[in-house]
């Protein structure tokens, strides 16, 4: 396997306990490098105030396995600052976030690798399916070989410095390689399932978590058509999100999905399915890989949440870290809060967050 830029001589992982970051340290031993584990304490939603310590022992049982030294980051506090009262504002705006977003900004990329640096690494490792290469001096991030596993979108806040001290090990392998390799290891990871919930909810419902936190979002308040008649009655706004169809406890000759979602007078608008179609957006906090925004509006695949194909679009750069991505053909429920990331084929641009869609279709 290939290395990016000059040969570091100590390399800090970041260890979840989970099997991707797991081979990852595995494979930089491989390459003869000095690997220790990081692993951090994060807020959790079931915290009784004991430290949550599960990953760690995971990670504990993944180092003792490799031979590689341990260090637990105690980063609870700045995680419920930075991550968990974020997720809870966004609600209260009206927003859906997504936290990753804001936990690799933030913390791995942030806090975790500070200590990490702290510790004496020269570079630091993830198990993020994306890869990472050097053109003319300058970093590039780049797609996963494997597109299923791909999560180059929830790193597009990585700049230079950040690429140049990082290595993504697993990015250019396939999940059922991965496995394999964990499996001919030994690794007690090899056959751990995957989570698909954010870290910090622990089983929770976020709903049950913003409206504990912010109680003013799980108020009930009314359900607007897009005349603006009330036609219903809302929870709170927390419990809904652009596109959802069910829960709205209205019922009519066509189903009706929520429009928009209007924090300030605590209401949903909601309409037909067509209605949610928008050709743009406007982006803000958007930052680019290179350091620099693209001259002129530029051709690219825009992608409007983690789960969603991306679309063929072009982006103009505006000023004040803002930009539009203007869509070939109307995407539905382009939704506030989400991130929107801007690619060309496996290059990633850069990305922001959806600060509002354009004008509804029609």
């Amino acid at each position: 396997m290939s290395s990016v830029g000059p040969r570091p001589r100590r390399v800090a992982v970041a260890l979840s306990g989970g099997v991707d970051s797991s081979v990852a340290a595995a494979l930089l031993l491989r390459e003869g490098l000095d690997v220790f584990g990081v692993t951090m304490l994060v807020w959790s939603a079931s915290s009784t105030g004991e430290p949550p310590v599960s990953a760690a022992d995971d990670a504990r049982l993944v180092c003792g396995r490799l031979g590689i030294p341990l260090h637990v980051v105690d980063l609870r506090e700045q995680f419920k600052s930075q991550v968990v009262d974020a997720f809870c504002a966004s609600y209260e705006r009206g927003w859906t976030p997504n936290p990753c977003l804001t936990c690799n900004r933030q913390i791995k990329f942030g806090a975790l690798l500070n200590a990490a640096l702290e510790l004496g690494a020269d570079q630091f490792a993830t198990g993020h399916y994306a890869r990472i290469d050097c053109q003319q001096g300058e970093y590039r991030l780049l797609r996963a070989r494997d597109r299923h596993k791909d999560q180059a979108y929830v790193l597009y806040t990585l700049g230079q410095d950040d690429l140049r001290r990082t290595r993504f090990p697993v990015g250019s392998l396939t999940k059922e390689q991965v496995r394999a390799m964990a499996d001919d290891l030994g690794l007690p990871s090899a056959h751990r399932p995957e989570s698909q919930d954010a870290c910090f909810l622990a089983r929770t419902d976020y709903r049950q978590l913003v409206a504990h936190l912010r109680p003013d979002t799980a108020r009930p308040g009314p359900i607007l058509d897009v005349a603006g008649k009330v036609i219903g009655q809302h929870q709170g706004i927390a419990f809904y999100t652009v596109g959802q169809r069910q829960g709205l406890g209205i019922y009519g000759a066509a189903p009706s999905f929520v429009l928009e979602i209007d924090a300030a007078r605590n209401a949903l608008v909601v309409g037909a399915k067509s209605a949610l179609y928008r050709r743009s957006l406007l982006a803000h906090q958007v930052s680019f890989v290179s350091g620099r925004p693209p001259p002129g509006p530029v051709a690219i695949q825009a992608k409007i949440r983690y789960n969603a194909a991306e679309q063929p679009a072009t982006l103009e750069a505006l000023p004040n870290q803002t930009a539009r991505v203007t869509f070939d053909s109307p995407q539905p429920a382009i939704t506030p809060g989400q991130g929107v990331v801007f690619y060309q084929d496996d290059l990633v641009l850069g990305g922001g967050l959806i600060l509002a869609p354009g004008p509804r279709e029609g």
